[in-house]
């Protein structure tokens, strides 16, 4: 694996980074049904690659607290701004029927930051949660989650909503968490709050995600992991960092799927519970997979 901070951006994707667009029966069955329900799950919005996969496998993501995020970071092509306030407490709801809709066995719910609100829309990230368990109780669910600023009382309030996977991304390595990250996020901040869930709800599940082909050293990959390693996170990820418009950070380079493979075996050597690794792997790509793994090991879920 190459190690160089200053590789020239390449601006023609590899041939690993091109996927079929998704399509099917189900597939159009599924969007027509969110359609009339005036639903949008974020696979659809973000342009995800994976979704035809995720949404066969009966997983999905969905946002929630709105579509306008207090912060910027510059990887991230979500509108920013200031919400002053407002939140769609239909969301509740909505969320659940979205989830019968689909007919999901695993949802990954996820939202913008919102440090408009006084508890960083904690309760609500709680709510949509019980609501969907009271609804569905055979489904799944993730949370990828805002770091609510450090603030035990307000990760309290979405912990104790019982989500079975807690998520909050790391990003990138301590050197590149400024410029990549808005500077109301830090990666120690992201390092506690995981600590925190892990040692106070030692049931839940904990994750994070790394982007690479920012300029990162294999090296500063490997404290990362064992900076996470030390706070007890369970999985994982690895994926290709992509532009998304030309105001965003460029690409220094691209990733091999050989690479992402030593990546992978890195991290299982370090002790991670599940590794996903891959040029298109993204936050909740093969969040499901992780329920086949735990079965395979003989874990009743």
């Amino acid at each position: 694996m190459g190690t160089s901070d200053t590789i020239t951006t390449i601006e023609r994707k590899p041939d690993w980074l091109k996927v079929k667009l998704p399509g099917g029966d189900n597939f159009k069955e599924v969007r027509e049904s969110l359609r009339a329900k005036g639903l949008y799950t974020v696979c659809e919005e973000a342009g995800c690659p994976n979704i035809g996969e995720c949404w066969s496998q009966k997983t999905a993501t969905v946002m929630i607290l709105g579509d306008t995020c207090t912060r910027a970071c510059k990887f991230c092509d979500v509108k920013t701004g200031n919400p002053k306030g407002f939140i769609n407490h239909n969301e509740i709801e909505e969320t659940a029927s979205m989830v019968g809709i689909m007919g999901l066995k695993y949802i990954v719910i996820t939202s913008v930051d919102r440090d408009d609100l006084p508890d960083y829309g904690a309760k609500h990230f709680a709510d949509v949660v019980t609501k969907i368990h009271e609804k569905h109780p055979e489904v799944i669910v993730e949370v990828l989650i805002p770091d609510f600023v450090g603030i035990s009382e307000h990760m309290h309030t979405l912990a104790k909503s019982n989500p079975f996977v807690i998520a909050q991304n790391l990003e990138t390595v301590k050197r590149l968490t400024h410029p990549v990250r808005d500077r109301r996020a830090s990666y120690e901040t992201t390092l506690e709050c995981l600590r925190f869930y892990k040692n106070n709800y030692p049931h839940i599940t904990t994750k994070t995600s790394l982007m690479v082909g920012l300029g990162e050293t294999l090296e500063e990959i490997k404290e990362a992991l064992a900076d996470l390693s030390d706070v007890g996170c369970d999985i994982i990820t690895f994926g290709q960092y992509l532009r998304p418009t030309n105001r965003h950070l460029k690409i220094e380079r691209y990733y091999s799927p050989a690479e992402f493979n030593d990546l992978k075996v890195i991290a299982y050597d370090m002790g991670f519970k599940f590794v996903a690794s891959g040029p298109l792997v993204r936050s909740s790509y093969k969040a499901y997979d992780y329920l086949t793994h735990l079965r395979a090991q003989g874990v009743k879920i």
